[in-house]
């Protein structure tokens, strides 16, 4: 774990140095683009679509589509803060002081690893998945358990938690765990049944909680 011990330095010097509020226009910019991509050259090209533009219906889902931008923001906004104070909660109970401030600011970086599975998705469905559905295309999420069931056959409250669990939501707890362990520079072991305690429980009661509640 020594390489873990020495991005410390890199992370402090490099990442978290950046401006908070530069960074966080430019992660609502990269979803921005990630969403007009998929708009403009997927879902514009999807039939059903196609038959709303034929009939001149077509409005009503670009203001919905437009909606998107709008919310992207609010969404994370909402989710840094929600995250940064479930940490903060942790980090309090077991004695580590770091601030929600500190905290937020890594969360938010963090949050950059999610940008991959979006163009990830893009790259799926426009070169290799190349006609799909409208429910295909919602249905698929890169890397995520979904991809293991035929979503057609599976109760539509499934669909969120399998698409929620995927291989980005676990690197994203290592690099929250990791996180946590740069700014406090203590122990690791520790920062990891924090992040565990708090962060991974949450997420997991919530996805319980949302099937439980779709039944």
């Amino acid at each position: 774990m020594n390489w873990i011990v020495k991005s410390r330095e890199r992370f402090i010097n490099d990442w978290y140095s950046i401006d908070g509020k530069t960074f966080f226009i430019v992660l609502c910019l990269l979803y921005f683009t990630a969403y007009f991509i998929k708009g403009s050259f997927i879902v514009d090209g999807i039939a059903a679509f196609e038959v709303l533009q034929e009939r001149g219906e077509m409005w009503v889902m670009d203001i919905f589509f437009g909606l998107q931008y709008f919310s992207v923001p609010l969404f994370l906004a909402w989710k840094f803060t929600l995250t940064a104070f479930i940490l903060w909660v942790g980090c309090f109970l077991f004695g580590y002081r770091v601030t929600y401030a500190e905290l937020w600011k890594m969360v938010m970086i963090m949050d950059l690893v999610f940008i991959i599975p979006e163009l990830l998705k893009v790259i799926w469905f426009m070169f290799f998945e190349t006609d799909p559905n409208y429910h295909d295309y919602v249905a698929y999420y890169p890397a995520s358990l979904m991809n293991f069931f035929d979503y057609e056959s599976l109760p539509q409250k499934y669909h969120y938690p399998l698409k929620a669990f995927n291989l980005f939501e676990i690197i994203y707890w290592g690099l929250l765990i990791c996180g946590v362990y740069w700014l406090s520079n203590k122990k690791l072991k520790m920062s990891a049944i924090i992040v565990s305690c708090s962060y991974i429980l949450f997420f997991l009661i919530w996805l319980g909680y949302f099937i439980i509640i779709h039944d």
